[in-house]
């Protein structure tokens, strides 16, 4: 099946105010950069965004920052953004912060029909409340539901027509699970290729978890800070 649209603007229809949303990359490396300009051209308010992180303040989730288009955030660290902490700390953004291996575990879980599971991350601090409490082998466990979203949104660097997707290397990190747990998934990639043209092997994301798929770009691909090391 030939999943190919035409563009951002094309691939978010459907987005709409108190969607929720799976955004993949880690840091700024591989953010769906195409998809997060259409939502704020589109101007979809009242958004349930998870992520990773929350960008920088012009860029990434920034930017929906910087519109208040979004409601919640579900990360595991967003200390490079001002603006996220100026409307955290002004009672004007709904935050869960998430240690990362729970999100990532939520996450998958979501993509493979697990609805909870038990983790001993957060046991005895404020993350704890409100959750179930078992012990296993003496030891404590909160249960955690599994994360999905009504779309998730993902940068790959190549995919062919049919949503096979190839990530590379810290891309992978949260953007191959995100991929299993949207209801709709929608994939911007680098190059669009024809069936046939991947290495079946290294194929991360296979395209019946993708329904949406086009060629992004120009990507940025900015990083939160360069380090600089001069030698002598």
């Amino acid at each position: 099946m030939n999943k190919v649209v035409a563009d951002a603007a094309t691939a978010i229809a459907g987005v709409k105010d108190g969607s929720s949303i799976l955004l993949g990359g880690f840091g700024l490396c591989g953010i769906p950069e195409s998809c997060i300009k259409a939502l704020v051209t589109a101007g979809v308010k009242e958004l349930l965004c998870i992520s990773n992180n929350a960008g920088i303040d012009d860029f990434g989730l920034g930017m929906l920052l910087k519109t208040r288009q979004i409601r919640k955030m579900m990360s595991s660290y967003v200390g490079e953004n001002a603006e996220f902490e100026r409307q955290l700390l002004a009672g004007e953004l709904e935050v869960d912060l998430i240690p990362q291996g729970t999100l990532a575990t939520r996450i998958q879980m979501a993509g493979m029909g697990i609805p909870a599971f038990f983790t001993p991350a957060g046991y005895g601090t404020e993350i704890a409340e409100g959750k179930e409490v078992r012990v296993f082998n003496n030891k404590h466990y909160l249960m955690e539901e599994a994360l999905g979203a009504d779309f998730a949104m993902v940068k790959a660097w190549k995919g062919d027509r049919y949503g096979n997707l190839v990530f590379r290397k810290t891309t992978r990190n949260f953007s191959t699970s995100m991929a299993k747990a949207g209801t709709i998934t929608i994939a911007e990639v680098e190059e669009l290729v024809e069936p046939g043209e991947l290495d079946p092997d290294a194929v991360d994301v296979a395209g019946i978890y993708v329904h949406r798929i086009f060629q992004g770009g120009p990507y940025e691909k900015r990083i939160e800070k360069r380090t600089i090391q001069i030698k002598n």
